[in-house]
């Protein structure tokens, strides 16, 4: 039987390193308008998920849909649930995107769909393997999560530290001795498990790396993770925008 996707795009006005980032111009069209049209199409359904009326206006003036949600959520993933119980009954998997991710791929869409081929998987999320060329900088900045999985392609582990530590190599030959995978945030759950997991309290894994996803690793539930070898632009300031207009119109002009 085929499975039903929904898409959940959390949106916030407020962000402490970026107000009003969804609304942001981004060549000539808001940053949650190009994350809508990059999801729209690829899922059987999608949503803006929202606490403030000027987003909601704004994805409905370019014929998106949008459901206004609590302004109290502590994090996307609860109010992708909340999003969910008003819209997205009768829908087997839920996919959490990013509302900064303008550049997210169809094909990374479609890699984490596949992981509930398994029916085993309760989560799954994406990672994008580091190459040599991305440098020891990009390795070791912590706004950049990596991940340990196993033979199964199931998370072990998330941290801001480079995990696993090279004892008896140099830093240098690191990422040529060893496949190290940064963390693309793109989650999708099963419906119920999602139920779940947005009434666990924090845990102490969570609190001390500042990663939503070891509560649910610390609570036992198994986290399929897919891979792409496509590099997105997420936009945490108004500097990543810069960088993305510029990735842009390199994009179009076939550079």
């Amino acid at each position: 039987m085929l499975m039903k996707f929904i898409g959940i795009i959390p949106a916030r006005y407020a962000s402490t390193r970026f107000p009003a980032k969804p609304l942001a111009m981004l060549g000539g069209k808001t940053v949650i308008q190009r994350v809508y049209e990059q999801v729209a199409g690829i899922l059987d359904e999608a949503y803006v998920a929202t606490d403030d009326e000027r987003i909601e206006a704004a994805v409905k003036a370019f014929g998106g849909k949008v459901v206004m949600t609590s302004v109290h959520h502590k994090s996307g993933t609860d109010r992708c649930y909340e999003a969910y119980t008003r819209v997205g009954h009768g829908y087997d998997v839920i996919v959490n995107i990013q509302g900064d991710e303008p550049f997210i791929q169809a094909s990374q869409l479609e890699a984490v769909k596949a992981c509930f081929e398994d029916e085993d998987t309760q989560i799954a999320t994406l990672v994008k393997p580091f190459t040599p060329g991305d440098g020891w900088e990009a390795l070791e900045n912590v706004n950049s999560p990596k991940v340990v999985v196993n033979k199964k392609m199931n998370a072990l582990y998330f941290s801001r530290s480079i995990i696993p530590y090279q004892r008896n190599a140099d830093k240098r030959d690191w990422l040529a001795g060893h496949v190290y995978y940064k963390h693309i945030g793109l989650y999708a759950y099963r419906a119920e498990v999602l139920k779940e997991i947005t009434s666990l309290p924090q845990s102490s894994l969570e609190v001390a790396e500042s990663l939503e996803q070891l509560r649910w690793l610390e609570n036992g539930y198994v986290i399929k993770v897919g891979t792409t070898d496509v590099e997105t632009i997420g936009i945490d300031t108004p500097e990543d925008l810069q960088r993305a207009e510029l990735f842009l119109k390199q994009r179009e002009a076939g550079v």
